[in-house]
C-alpha cells in the first residue's frame, strides 16, 4: 500500500478529518489533501510527527513494513 493510502486510511480508522489533522499538525487541509491523493508528501519533521499522531512506526507509514509498531 502506498504512502498516501496509509495516511488516509489511518485518518479514517480514527474518525478524524482533514481538518481535525490539519490544525494538529499547524498545517493547512490542502497539505493534508495533498498528502493523501499522492500530490505532494509531507517534510521529514512531519512525517515524523504523523507516525506520533497516529501511533505506528515510519516504515508502516511509509509502506515498508505491514507492521504498525
Amino acid at each position: 500500500m502506498r504512502f498516501c493510502d496509509r495516511l488516509s486510511q489511518l485518518r479514517k480508522e480514527k474518525g478524524y478529518n482533514q481538518t481535525y489533522v490539519a490544525n494538529y499538525m499547524g498545517v493547512t487541509q490542502v497539505s493534508v489533501s495533498n498528502w493523501e491523493r499522492g500530490f505532494k508528501e509531507p517534510s521529514f519533521k512531519v512525517l515524523i510527527e504523523l507516525t506520533n499522531f497516529y501511533g505506528v512506526s515510519s516504515d508502516y507509514l511509509l509502506g515498508i513494513s505491514d507492521e504498525r509498531k
